[in-house]
């Protein structure tokens, strides 16, 4: 089994439906009607009605133990997989209007990380992503928090959210300040929107990571820039194509972008949504061994790991 590195997960996102039929059930919920089909799978028919499920599998968390035991369910299942690392996107936001500070809750994601490396050998690391479409006044707000309580878990920023709402520049101050003060940085860019959303990420966002990025095949300069810089494309393809954007793998522009030098990774973005794990995207990617070990690779040499973890995890993929 070739070992396999994650850079593009949200938290929330990985909630298996027996996770959150489980957390409903310890904080005595009642699931909303409609949120799972026949087959137990979450029901959603586009992009709207995607994030519409995700918010109500969202509301089954309450407490600070169940975020532990979202990112520990996460790492235990990838791990399965020969997932040997792990960046999770992790949003304070949920936790915050919940009540839950901010150091309780990054406890309890980093006893969750703990307790999947003692059992499974996995590492797993966070990055804090702000929310696009909230504003650069409470990325700026996140990113002062994240720096003012450090923890050796958390080693990057990011941003979800509507990429259609503001531009990359209006969060130059949060990026900044995270990257001044040692973070690793990625932005998610180039998905809903075309390849103008790349550049102006690129070029406003001190960012060696793209997440997404995939539209950046339809610009032929911005690949050769890409190249250039050698930023990395965290690509999802299984989401790509359930969230309609190309309609099979086959169209996928995964093979476009490594042909054009760009370096990318092999990502699940929100996998029981879109039906997909790590390893089916390792296994559906078109690529043979010794490519797969070299996405391996980049993608531990992308990652905000320290290193000396990234030596440790280099030696582990091999050659």
């Amino acid at each position: 089994m070739i070992p396999k590195v994650e850079l593009h997960c949200h938290l929330e996102g990985s909630i298996s439906p027996a996770l959150a039929r489980e957390l409903a059930a310890r904080n005595g919920l009642d699931l909303p009607r409609g949120l799972f089909g026949p087959d137990g799978h979450y029901v959603w028919q586009d992009f709207l009605s995607f994030l519409a499920a995700y918010d109500r599998v969202c509301t089954v968390l309450r407490t600070p133990r169940d975020f532990g035991d979202v990112i520990y369910s996460y790492l235990a299942g990838v791990a399965a997989e020969g997932a040997i690392y792990v960046e999770m996107f992790c949003s304070p936001e949920r936790p915050a209007a919940l009540g839950i500070s901010y150091a309780a809750w990054v406890e309890a994601l980093a006893e969750g990380i703990d307790r999947a490396q003692r059992e499974f050998g996995i590492v797993g690391r966070i990055i804090i992503i702000c929310i696009r479409h909230l504003g650069p006044e409470r990325a700026l707000a996140m990113a002062e928090g994240m720096v003012i309580e450090p923890h050796p878990y958390i080693v990057g920023f990011g941003m979800g959210g509507d990429e259609a709402k503001f531009t990359p520049a209006d969060f130059a101050p949060a990026y900044r300040l995270a990257h001044d003060q040692g973070y690793g940085c990625t932005v998610h860019a180039g998905e809903v929107l075309g390849p103008e959303s790349v550049w102006a990420s690129i070029e406003a966002l001190p960012v060696t990571r793209i997440g997404h990025g995939v539209r950046s095949a339809d610009d032929a300069a911005l690949m050769a820039e890409l190249a250039r810089r050698g930023t990395v494309l965290e690509v999802c393809p299984g989401s790509n194509v359930a969230l309609g954007l190309y309609p099979d793998r086959v169209s996928h522009p995964l093979h476009r972008l490594i042909a054009a030098g760009v370096a990318v990774t092999l990502n699940s973005d929100d996998p029981p949504f879109f039906h997909t794990t790590l390893g089916n995207e390792y296994d559906k990617a078109g690529l043979g061994d010794a490519a797969l070990r070299h996405i391996a690779r980049t993608a531990v040499e992308a990652s905000f790991a320290d290193e000396a973890t990234k030596r440790a995890l280099l030696k582990e993929i091999g050659s």
